[in-house]
């Protein structure tokens, strides 16, 4: 194939057929294991049982081994009499007498029943006297005992062949008698991550390199579906190196995953390297979807080799979609249906004609069902994934999807988890601590950030317990108050100090005050400053301070305070506004601006909820408040 074949992109249903048609997605050999080692395993063979169980008839209670027919008509006024032979059955006893017409042997629970008898009358309906039996209860053939092979027969098939071996599988197996048990052969998956910008971690962060998180959430995504990950560490970008790893990996393994360099830029050998391979060689380079365009579906003599894109997010999708099904098969596992719950889409999103995307969501309840709220941050996102519910799949015909459509979400994990206390609006480092404090009290918590009138909105529409905002009427000078309806409540929160940060000794602002320092940064063109998103209540107080101007680095929406402190600090950016405490953590100077209200505002029909409440009775306790001070939050 040549090169430029490379990224020929193609359906996503036509990647998969291609991918199915080259690689086997079958089991791999079956071997055998001590049943000690079973668990999780998956059956490869039907397994029988080679004797009765119970192998024998068996008391199930402490009693009299009796004839059923010698207790009829026993009652506590009329109480039959019989012989109590002298033998007592304890478990593992084999009995040597019997149990003839109008006579007992007693028998503990578990003991082997002994010849003549068909039941036994519990301890508790009998009474000893001068050496023989009081039996105050008639008994039925059969009470009290189970028979041999009641439970399972000889030659009965107890598990059958694909099944995963939990714990009341490797129960049955161990009551059969079975010390080895046939499974089939956990898939050798070996990992490889590759690029010069990559360092494992635990090592200290360097200028223009990233942590391997991909070798890790896939490693264990590979155990979750009952692989063996078999890391080889980060291969830089030196094709002689991925060469000699690639080649060991294929001999040693029976799937290799690549992470990165799947791209056709000056630094991406993943796919130069991959395309060296033969019989089938390259399946698929370039898939239409959103995450996930450039993954490259390799085979190499009946083994599959993937290479996934480097971007975390892309990475987990795409390991999803083509490769594990892949391991699942390989291992004799069945592919699990992903739980579906409906919902209705937050707000409006575009996709992309010709590519399917999967947007991820996190679900909160509303007064109408659930709402989906897209996650965003992109496919180099490394939290997007972790923290949502679940995906929609946007078709590659469709461009729009409107706000409030019906979507179909599919959950990560067998259930959806819905939160005790669901927070939604502005991001503050203090919501933080009151959330981690709800958590330690046993509350599941879940927060989004869209910022102080996306928290209000969703406040309206009840899909939120508490939005947090610090929203200011221009009007009246008023912080929060004014945005009230008579379906919401204000439960009051703290108030924080907003400021300009800024690197220390920048003659811009050092020592200057606000309305001097912005003169100062509107006045030089080479001061760029780093914005905040639309609807927060931190862009509604930029756009004030800055009356209509749109200076260099304007349009650059940071997400979070601490965004915007990494922006200063890293250089990309030389001011922006955020709250005293993330610069001091940040290490930045700081220029006081306001303080401003960060409130909650509670739809009146949640207000009763424990965790609500819970929330209430947190921000008045004096150790959460002094807490909150040391942060720089007052009440």
């Amino acid at each position: 194939m040549s090169q430029d074949q490379f990224l020929e992109v193609i359906d996503r249903d036509e990647a998969e057929r291609r991918f199915r048609r080259a690689i086997a997605f079958e089991p791999l050999a079956a071997e055998e294991v001590p049943l000690e080692e079973a668990l999780g395993r998956v059956l490869a063979a039907d397994v029988l049982a080679p004797g009765d169980v119970p192998s024998f008839d068996r008391s199930n209670y402490d009693g009299y081994a009796v004839r059923a027919q010698d207790t009829y008509g026993a009652s506590e006024h009329e109480p039959r009499r019989l012989a109590l032979l002298d033998e007592v059955l304890a478990t593992g006893v084999v009995p040597k007498g019997r149990v003839t017409p109008g006579t007992a042997i007693e028998i503990a629970t578990g003991g082997m029943l002994p010849r003549g008898a068909d039941a036994v009358v519990m301890v508790e309906d009998t009474e000893v006297e001068d050496g023989g039996l009081v039996v105050r209860r008639a008994v039925t053939p059969g009470f009290g005992v189970s028979f041999a092979g009641t439970d399972i027969g000889a030659g009965e098939t107890v598990l059958r062949r694909g099944e995963v071996l939990g714990s009341r599988e490797t129960g049955v197996l161990a009551a059969i008698g079975a010390a080895r048990v046939a499974v089939w052969r956990r898939p050798r998956v070996a990992i490889l991550s590759t690029g010069d910008e990559l360092i494992p971690p635990g090592q200290p962060m360097r200028p223009a390199a990233v942590y391997d998180s991909n070798a890790q959430v896939l490693a264990d995504a590979v155990r979750e579906l009952g692989g063996v990950p078999v890391r080889r560490g980060i291969v830089r970008d030196n094709a002689q190196e991925l060469r000699s790893q690639l080649r060991q990996a294929l001999d040693e393994c029976d799937l290799v995953l690549l992470s990165g360099g799947t791209s056709k830029g000056a630094g991406d050998i993943s796919y130069r390297v991959v395309r060296e391979l033969s019989n089938p060689g390259i399946i698929a380079h370039g898939v239409a979807l959103k995450p996930g365009k450039p993954i490259c579906l390799a085979g190499h003599h009946g083994k599959a080799v993937v290479v996934l894109p480097g971007f975390p997010t892309s990475a987990i999708f795409t390991f999803h979609e083509f490769v594990a099904p892949l391991v699942l098969a390989l291992g004799g596992r069945p592919r699990p249906e992903r739980a579906a719950v409906e919902a209705r889409l937050a707000v409006k999103v575009n996709s992309e004609i010709g590519r399917t995307e999967y947007l991820l969501v996190g679900l909160l309840p509303g007064e109408g069902g659930l709402a989906a709220y897209p996650m965003g941050k992109g496919s180099g996102s490394v939290t997007a994934f972790s923290r949502a519910d679940g995906f929609v799949t946007i078709g590659r015909h469709e461009e729009i999807v409107e706000a409030g459509s019906t979507v179909r979400v599919q959950i990560f994990g067998d259930r959806l988890r819905v939160a005790d206390l669901v927070a939604i609006g502005s991001h503050c480092v203090g919501l933080d601590y009151l959330l981690g404090r709800l958590q330690d009290q046993g509350f599941a918590t879940k927060f989004m950030a869209v910022g102080s009138s996306g928290g209000l909105q969703a406040a309206l529409r009840g899909e939120c317990d508490v939005a947090g905002i610090h929203l200011l009427d221009p009007k009246t000078g008023r912080y929060n108050t004014p945005y009230l309806t008579p379906e919401l409540e204000l439960i009051p929160g703290y108030r924080r100090l907003q400021g300009i940060v800024f690197r220390a000794g920048d003659p811009r602002f050092e020592g200057q005050s606000p309305r001097d320092a912005i003169r100062a940064a509107l006045a030089d063109p080479e001061c760029v400053m780093v914005n905040r998103n639309a609807g927060s209540g931190t862009r509604m107080l930029i756009d004030r301070l800055l009356d209509g101007a749109e200076p260099p680095g304007y349009p650059v929406q940071a997400k979070s305070h601490h965004a915007v402190a990494a922006a200063i600090a890293q250089g990309r950016a030389d001011w922006g506004v955020a709250i005293a405490w993330v610069a001091r953590q940040a290490g930045l100077n700081f220029l006081p601006l306001e303080e401003e209200h960060y409130d909650f505002v509670v739809p009146k029909a949640r207000r009763e909820r424990p965790a609500v409440l819970a929330l209430r009775r947190l921000l008045d306790d004096p150790e959460t408040r002094q807490r909150l001070g040391a942060m720089g939050f007052a009440r």
